[in-house]
């Protein structure tokens, strides 16, 4: 069963017949805004970038996936590929974590979502982002993305090591302005 989260809530990811999750994927979705028009409305085409930014314990960026870089260096995190137009149902864009073959030195894994292009959030609706169980495909964590404004990015989630094996998820929901990951380092710094 899925849990809704509101902003500023952590649950615990583990299963709940017991033992640790291995393989998790971050689903992100969105639809645009149907314009309107003289001769009634029609829809746009808009670029959200999902990245997931791998930081230590001691807050340090330490990996970067991101529509340039479709996998991390230890090979445990990678991203399916860039949809340009959030066309189509269910996820847009996902990144897949492999937890088991995380570094150990990884922490906290931090995705975020932001508009290359520039377009912003005024602009798109139906956003979600969503924690899968990969090896049974249940979804674990939903929270949707509130706070339509002029903002083109924002920080979606965090999903924190909690002990060995032992992984947990926050829902942060902090908008932010940046073309790419890099321009939202100093608004991730403040939710590690």
């Amino acid at each position: 069963m899925s849990i809704n989260m509101t902003k500023g809530q952590k649950v615990s990811l583990a299963k709940r017949g017991g033992g640790a999750l291995t393989l998790v994927r971050m689903g992100l979705g969105w639809d645009a805004v149907k314009k309107r028009g003289l001769f009634g409305s029609k829809s746009q085409s808009i670029d959200l970038d999902a990245s997931a930014l791998l930081f230590d314990t001691g807050g340090n960026l330490v990996d970067a996936v991101w529509f340039r870089q479709l996998r991390s260096q230890d090979g445990a995190v990678q991203h399916t590929g860039d949809n340009l137009t959030g066309a189509g149902e269910g996820d847009d864009e996902s990144v897949v974590v492999d937890l088991t073959r995380l570094s150990p030195s990884t922490a906290q894994i931090v995705f975020t979502v932001n508009s290359f292009t520039g377009q912003d959030f005024s602009q798109i609706e139906n956003a979600f982002c969503r924690l899968i169980d990969e090896t049974t495909n249940e979804e674990l964590a939903r929270y949707e993305l509130t706070g339509s404004g002029r903002h083109n990015a924002q920080i979606m989630a965090k999903v924190s090591r909690d002990g060995a094996g032992a992984w947990s998820m926050t829902a942060i929901g902090a908008t932010a302005s940046g073309r790419t990951f890099q321009d939202l380092l100093p608004a991730t710094s403040a939710h590690l």
